[in-house]
C-alpha cells in the first residue's frame, strides 16, 4: 500500500521498504534500505525499526497483575531473602565456630580478623548493588538473579576448602557476597512490575522470608557444627543457594505492550531501543537531582554504621556475659521472629501511609534500633536481653520492609532499579566498617559495652536526617504543581489570542465585502 502524506510518520516508516502488493499472512517484510540510502542511513534505518518508530510514544510500563504468576515469583523472592540475608544474620553462630577453628591465643586481635568475614560479606552484598541495577536493566531481573545465585554457590563451596581465615575474605567475603548481592536486589526490583496496591503487603511477606530463616538457622547452624564442624556446615548452606538458583528463573518480565504480546516479545526484547542506550545513561546519575531521594541516600547509610554490630557481637557478647545459659542462640531467634512480625505488620501498614510519608516509619524504627543497641550491655539478666532482641527486631523488620515502597514513592518505577542499587550500594560502607570497629574496641578495652553503646548514635543521627524528606517532597511537588499550571495559564491566554486574531481576521473580511 502507497501511503499518503497525511498518514503518520510511525506508518510509514515501516511500510516504506516493504514491495508492491500483498505480504503473506503472518509474514513481516524484510526491513532494508532504500536504493539512495547512503550507508549511515542504511544503518540508522536498520536501527529504528528494530527499535521501532524513531517518533513513537517510548513503552508504558504494564499495568502491574496484582497476583497471578506473581504470588510465585513472591515466594521465589521470599525465599531469596531468606537464603541470602537469613545466613548473613547467623553469621554470630559462624563467627563464634570461626574464632574456635582458626583462632591462636597468641594472636590477641583475632575477633577482629574475623569480624571483617561477616562484615565483609554483607558490605559487598550492598557495594555490588549500583552494578548489580545496571544488569538488571540490560540482562532483565531473572538473568541476573540466575547468574548470582551460580556465584554464590561457588564461593560458598569454595569456603569449605580454607585452612586459614585469610582466604575466607574472597572466598566468603567477597565471592559469595556478590553473587548474593546479583541474585537479591533483582528480587525486590521484580515486586513492584507485578505489584503496585499490594506492594507494601507483599514486601513485607518476602522480606519476613529472611526472619524465618534467621529464627531457624541458628539453631540449624549449631546442631550442624557441632556434630560435622564449620565446613561441611557451609557445604550444607549450599543446599540454599542451589534452591535460590532455580527460584531465580520464576522472574519472567511482563509485556510491555498487546503488540509485543502478540509477537512473542516481552518488557526485555532483545532489540529493545534500551539495550542500546548510550553508555552515559548506564548509570543514571540525575536521579540524584531527586532532592528528596539524595537525602534518603544519605540519611539510610548514616544511621546504619552501628546497625549490622549486634548481629556480628551479640552471640560472643552472651558468651562472655552469660556463661551459664543454655541455647544462647535463643537471642538471634528473637530478632528473627518479630522483625518477621514487623515486616508483616508495616509492610501492611505502609500501604496505608499516603505517599513519601512513609519515611516516618523508618525514622520510628531508628529509633528503637539505636535505643535497644544502647541497651545491650544494661542487661544483667538473659530475660532482659532476651526483651531487648524482640524489640530490636520488631523494629529491623519495620525499616527492611518498608525501604522498597519508599524508592517507587520517590523516584517512580522506571528508575527505581538504580536508585535501590546506588543506595545500597552507599549502605555497604558503614556496614562493612562497623563491626570490625567494634571488635578492635573488644580487644582493646576487653568487653562490648562501649562498642554497643556506641552503635546506637548513628541510627539516632540518621533517623533525625530522614524527617526532612517529606517537607523536602512536597515542597518540590508545589513547585511543579505551580510552574505546571503557569504553562497551562500560559498556553490558554495564547489560544485565546490566536481566536481573537483570527476572529478580528474573519470581521475585518465580512466588513471589506460589505463595504
Amino acid at each position: 500500500m502507497v501511503l499518503s502524506q497525511e498518514e503518520p510518520d510511525s506508518a510509514r516508516g515501516t511500510s516504506e521498504a516493504q514491495p508492491l502488493g500483498p505480504a503473506p499472512t503472518g509474514v513481516a517484510p524484510p526491513p532494508g534500505p532504500g536504493p539512495s540510502d547512503s550507508p549511515e542511513a542504511a544503518v540508522e534505518k536498520v536501527e529504528v525499526e528494530l527499535a521501532g518508530p524513531a517518533d513513537a510514544e517510548p513503552h508504558e510500563p504494564p499495568e502491574p497483575p496484582e497476583g497471578g504468576w506473581g504470588w510465585l515469583v513472591m515466594l521465589a523472592a521470599m525465599w531469596c531473602n531468606g537464603s541470602v540475608f537469613g545466613i548473613q544474620n547467623a553469621c554470630g553462630v559462624l563467627f563464634v565456630s570461626m574464632l574456635k577453628t582458626f583462632g591462636s591465643k597468641d594472636d590477641d586481635k583475632m575477633v577482629f580478623k574475623t569480624a571483617w568475614v561477616g562484615s565483609l560479606s554483607m558490605g559487598m552484598i550492598f557495594f555490588c548493588c549500583p552494578i548489580v541495577s545496571v544488569f538488571t536493566d540490560l540482562f532483565g531481573c531473572r538473568k541476573t538473579a540466575v547468574m548470582g545465585a551460580a556465584v554464590g554457590f561457588v564461593g560458598l563451596m569454595s569456603s569449605s576448602f580454607v585452612s586459614s581465615i585469610e582466604p575466607l575474605y574472597l572466598t566468603y567475603g567477597i565471592i559469595f557476597a556478590c553473587g548474593c548481592s546479583f541474585a537479591y536486589q533483582p528480587s525486590l526490583v521484580i515486586l513492584g512490575h507485578y505489584f503496585k496496591k499490594r506492594l507494601g503487603l507483599v514486601n513485607g511477606i518476602v522480606t519476613a522470608g529472611s526472619s524465618v530463616f534467621t529464627i531457624l538457622l541458628p539453631l540449624l547452624l549449631r546442631v550442624l557444627i557441632d556434630s560435622v564442624g564449620l565446613f561441611h556446615t557451609l557445604r550444607v548452606l549450599c543446599i540454599f543457594m542451589f534452591v535460590l538458583f532455580l527460584a531465580g528463573f520464576t522472574y519472567r518480565p511482563l509485556a510491555t505492550s498487546t503488540k509485543d504480546k502478540e509477537s512473542g516479545g516481552s518488557g526485555s526484547s532483545l532489540f529493545s531501543r534500551r539495550k542500546f542506550s548510550p553508555p552515559k545513561k548506564i548509570f543514571n546519575f540525575a536521579i540524584f537531582k531527586v532532592t528528596a531521594y539524595a537525602v534518603w541516600a544519605v540519611g539510610i547509610p548514616l544511621a546504619l554504621f552501628g546497625y549490622f554490630v549486634p548481629y556480628v557481637h551479640l552471640m560472643k557478647h552472651v558468651n562472655e556475659r552469660f556463661q551459664d545459659e543454655k541455647n544462647k542462640e535463643v537471642v538471634l531467634m528473637c530478632i528473627g521472629i518479630t522483625s518477621g512480625v514487623g515486616r508483616l505488620l508495616f509492610g501492611r501498614i505502609a500501604d496505608y501511609v499516603p505517599g513519601v510519608k512513609k519515611v516516618y516509619l523508618q525514622v520510628l524504627s531508628f529509633f528503637f534500633i539505636g535505643l535497644m543497641s544502647m541497651m545491650i550491655p544494661l542487661c544483667s539478666i538473659f530475660g532482659a536481653l532476651i526483651a531487648v532482641c524482640l524489640v530490636m527486631g520488631l523494629f529491623d523488620g519495620c525499616f527492611i520492609s518498608i525501604m522498597a515502597p519508599i524508592a517507587f514513592e520517590l523516584v517512580g518505577a522506571q528508575d527505581v532499579s538504580q536508585a535501590i542499587g546506588f543506595l545500597l550500594g552507599f549502605m555497604s560502607i558503614p556496614m562493612t566498617v562497623g563491626p570490625p570497629i567494634a571488635g578492635l574496641l573488644r580487644d582493646k578495652l576487653g568487653s562490648y559495652d562501649v562498642a554497643f553503646y556506641l552503635a546506637g548514635v548513628p541510627p539516632l543521627i540518621g533517623g533525625a536526617v530522614l524527617c526532612f524528606i517529606p517537607w523536602i517532597h512536597s515542597k518540590k511537588q508545589r513547585e511543579i504543581s505551580k510552574a505546571t499550571g503557569k504553562e497551562k495559564m500560559e498556553k490558554m491566554l495564547e489560544n485565546q489570542n490566536s481566536l481573537l486574531s483570527s476572529s478580528s481576521g474573519v470581521f475585518k473580511k465580512e466588513s471589506d465585502s460589505i463595504i
